[in-house]
């Protein structure tokens, strides 16, 4: 009986640490700050991102329509200074093109790197990299789409839900200003 009992605690605890590792690791509250949908034929003139505070702004003529929480790379802090570096680029930048057929269900590409982007790349001998966006989640997310809502993982981009990326998608056109923040 003693040994069943031991038995038993064991596989109890091994059960609830599981679940601790799954509910805390996998599972922490979703970031989603507002589910209230855009109204139909939404413009958005203006984008801003607030890096440090992991939030995306849509405006229109300076007001606010919506804010969204975003994931970015895995090294958030600081501009992103050349490839592979998995830094989000900071400055003004614009939407310059949109790819339906994303591995991240869709992306709105970002205008980076610019000119001085390339010059300060350039003078330290490193590529600037690129391949910025704004996108969904990974095609493939399956059971772990809470993980990439709400950590960082993306190689630089700026990643929201796929259910938000399709509305920023329908509020924003190429050409669009961006404004990247610490």
């Amino acid at each position: 009986m003693k040994k069943f009992i031991i038995i038993f605690a064991s596989v109890v605890t091994v059960l609830f640490a599981a679940f601790a590792v799954y509910y805390f690791y996998f599972l922490p509250p979703n970031k989603t700050l507002n589910k209230i949908p855009l109204p139909p034929g939404s413009l958005s003139d203006s984008i801003v991102v607030f890096k440090s505070e992991r939030k995306l702004l849509l405006y229109y003529r300076s007001k606010p329509l919506k804010t969204y929480s975003i994931s970015l790379g895995d090294s958030p802090l600081g501009h992103k200074e050349k490839e592979g570096d998995e830094k989000t680029p900071e400055g003004l930048y614009s939407i310059s093109g949109r790819n339906p057929n994303s591995k991240y269900h869709l992306s709105l590409r970002i205008s980076y790197p610019s000119e001085h982007d390339k010059l300060n790349a350039g003078k330290n001998g490193y590529s600037p990299g690129g391949d910025i966006m704004i996108h969904g989640l990974p095609n493939t997310t399956g059971f772990l789409k809470d993980y990439y809502v709400n950590n960082d993982w993306t190689d630089g981009c700026i990643a929201v839900t796929n259910e938000e990326i399709e509305e920023i998608w329908g509020a924003v056109k190429d050409g669009t200003p961006i404004f990247i923040n610490k």
